[in-house]
């Protein structure tokens, strides 16, 4: 699923990340809530809720554009059933990674963050300025859609053999 992710970064093993968590949010707009709050959640968990300011700010966006520009204008906002964007969130020793899922064919399309007037626009800049890369890809198989996904670097936990070193990653 997220096979972008090599692409200048050392290989990533999916069946090696040691946590992995994902919620299905329904088609509307409460849905931010509710991935703020599994973000936080999980975060909490994973001992990174030093790091839920910019890992929220960023889901936030992700599942915006996910629910304003990817689900079709005739997407029921209150159904229940199937619903139609999910959160992936990934962590290894030293990254974590998350990724939207939607059923949207179209690629995210950046706008110029100049024009500070505008009302929105203005998503992915911040996804790419609080982030530490980010992109997308379209889904295989059956599935259909794609994924916007984020990644943010991890400092080593403390007592790890390279804890001190800078990270190459």
């Amino acid at each position: 699923m997220l096979e972008p992710l090599r692409q200048g970064l050392p290989p990533l093993n999916l069946a090696a990340a040691s946590d992995a968590a994902s919620c299905a949010l329904p088609a509307r707009y409460e849905a931010v809530r509710e991935a703020r709050q599994f973000t936080r959640k999980t975060l909490d968990q994973w001992d990174l809720g030093d790091r839920f300011d910019d890992v929220c700010l960023v889901v936030s966006e992700l599942v915006t554009n996910a629910l304003r520009h990817a689900l079709p204008a005739h997407t029921p906002r209150l159904r229940e059933q199937d619903p139609p964007v999910r959160l992936h969130l990934m962590r290894w020793t030293e990254r974590l990674v998350c990724a939207v899922r939607d059923p949207s064919d179209d690629s995210p399309v950046t706008r110029d963050p100049d024009d500070f007037s505008a009302e929105s626009g203005r998503g992915l800049f911040l996804v790419d300025s609080f982030s530490d890369g980010w992109g997308w890809h379209p889904m295989a198989g059956a599935l259909g859609g794609k994924v916007v996904w984020a990644l943010f670097r991890l400092q080593r936990p403390a007592g790890h053999p390279c804890a001190g070193a800078r990270a190459d990653v």
